[in-house]
């Protein structure tokens, strides 16, 4: 087994704790702690370990299954990992759309066969028929991301559900992680509401601004729940008893939770479009809290540009090559207004110096 090293994760290991500002942030800006009741009593383990049943019934209803077809999960990450250990094995393959995150590729490749289809620039199309021209006798999962990380497009109803009959009619499943969904003004139904064959992976991370909760959950078919479930027992075990407490009062306020962090999103989104018009630069206007223009020109890379970018002005950005595309980098807009206003005055800097 091999695992490729994680680009992303270790260009932000080198810099982001030594810059000023993080532009590379994926996620909306951080709740207060203050907002919640933090004592969640004892801190022993949570019991059962895939999550307190009532609240798991209330998670499910969203997917219109129930509380046996929820396993929460430490993030978004862990639960794709799970769903990626409970449907593939020894001989099996697996589909993923990109560019996209690295795990949703890297993770799958280190125990399965795997084809990525590659989204259509500058609108980051994607063919439903390229997806079914890879798909293989042993194909046993498509993976998609919607809205998509890093492009921010967002695949539409209909092809969702033409991936989906793509899955079921080659007895695999469709996988979607969906941590961007609910930033959406109008989200589109999840992928585990869409029958058997449809598995969801999400978290507060995201769309709610609780990245330190570190709790996510997989929603699914039984036989999928119940694979990953035991894949858990290896793994975290249970989720955090401070997640969770934390996040069953996130999920009671979450409509206010939402309005309040679609408006900073759609406010933050005007910004970049304003920078992007203003400095030559091309994007697909995204849904979510990512944006992935083409780099300035007098740049070799994406590289180049952000390690200027870090070096003169201190401002971390994501460089495209870390998710295949080496003329793009991803800037993320979802921290506060005002720090995100004066990161694009100093990338703007670094544009204009060449």
């Amino acid at each position: 087994m091999h695992i490729e090293q994680f680009a992303l994760e270790r260009w932000f290991g080198e810099h982001e704790h030594d810059a000023e500002i993080m532009l590379a942030e994926s996620g909306i800006r951080s709740l207060s702690s203050a907002r919640f009741d933090t004592d969640p009593g004892g801190l022993g383990y949570v019991i059962p370990t895939d999550g307190d049943p009532e609240l798991r019934a209330r998670v499910s209803e969203r997917y219109d299954r129930g509380a046996e077809e929820v396993l929460f999960t430490c993030g978004t990450q862990e639960a794709n990992l799970l769903a990626f250990l409970a449907l593939l094995g020894g001989g099996s393959h697996a589909v993923v759309v990109t560019p996209t995150y690295q795990s949703l590729y890297a993770l799958p490749e280190a125990f399965a066969e795997v084809t990525r289809v590659g989204l259509n620039p500058p609108d980051w199309r994607l063919d439903p028929d390229a997806v079914a021209d890879a798909i293989q006798p042993n194909t046993r999962l498509l993976v998609v991301n919607n809205p998509n990380n890093p492009t921010g497009k967002y695949h539409r109803q209909k092809t969702i559900e033409a991936l989906y009959d793509l899955a079921a009619d080659s007895d695999a499943h469709l996988l979607c992680d969906e941590v961007y969904r609910l930033l959406a003004e109008e989200p589109l139904p999840p992928v585990a509401s869409m029958g058997p064959r449809g598995v969801s992976t999400t978290s507060l991370t995201k769309a709610h601004g609780l990245a330190g909760l570190r709790f996510g959950w997989l929603a699914g078919a039984p036989e999928v729940v119940d694979a990953a479930r035991r894949w858990k027992d290896y793994t975290t075990i249970s989720p955090s008893i401070f997640g969770q407490h934390v996040a069953r009062q996130a999920l009671a306020e979450e409509e206010a939770i939402l309005a309040e962090n679609r408006a900073l999103a759609r406010r933050n989104r005007e910004r970049v479009g304003e920078f992007v018009a203003g400095h030559g630069v091309e994007w697909h206007e995204p849904v979510g809290v990512n944006a992935f223009p083409t780099i300035p020109e007098g740049f070799a890379n994406a590289r180049a540009f952000c390690w200027r970018a870090v070096e003169d002005e201190s401002v971390v950005l994501a460089p495209g090559d870390a998710f295949g595309v080496d003329d793009r980098f991803r800037l993320g807009f979802g921290l506060p207004t005002e720090e995100l206003t004066e990161g694009l005055s100093r990338i703007g800097a670094v544009a204009r110096r060449r």
